[in-house]
């Protein structure tokens, strides 16, 4: 059985090695730097809220929401979600989306939206579909891949 709840310090070394997976693989997150244990505590705590994703004791994917703007727009939330690579298509991510929507709207959120959708994540895309979020169109080359090469991203929202 799966339990998401808010992430604490003991969940850290887990939680990064998740995060940093992602980050190095060079295809999803707009993150280059990969984080420690400092910087890893900082950036997860500045969020408004970062969740993870727990089954028998391990952390197996998370989430971070917050603001995706200031001032007139901070009504609009932004959200990343981070998988381990062995547990994949188990619907943990479609758990943490789910439980997303339901906190930005605990948290007065109107709007959920991601900016930086690469087009070729065809599992992410369906997912955010599936579950009744709608693509802004298309930014052409919008993402840099790690080997340098450039992707177009695809911005989504739903309203909450």
């Amino acid at each position: 059985m799966m339990l998401i709840r808010k992430f604490d310090k003991s969940d850290l070394n887990q939680m990064i090695k998740i995060w940093n997976d992602i980050v190095s693989e060079g295809n999803a997150f707009p993150q280059e730097d990969i984080l420690n244990l400092e910087s890893g505590f900082e950036f997860f705590s500045y969020q408004s809220f970062t969740g993870v994703a727990v089954i028998d004791g391990q952390i197996v994917g998370l989430y971070i929401l917050h603001p995706n703007n200031v001032g007139r727009c901070s009504h609009i939330a932004n959200a990343s979600y981070a998988v381990d690579a062995g547990v994949r298509g188990k619907h943990i991510g479609k758990s943490l989306v789910l439980d997303s929507i339901e906190r930005a709207r605990e948290l007065n959120f109107k709007i959920l939206q991601f900016n930086a959708v690469v087009e070729s994540n065809a599992s992410a895309r369906h997912l955010y579909e599936s579950l009744g979020f709608k693509q802004l169109g298309t930014i052409p080359n919008g993402f840099r891949l790690k080997d340098g090469t450039y992707e177009n991203i695809c911005p989504y929202f739903i309203e909450l």
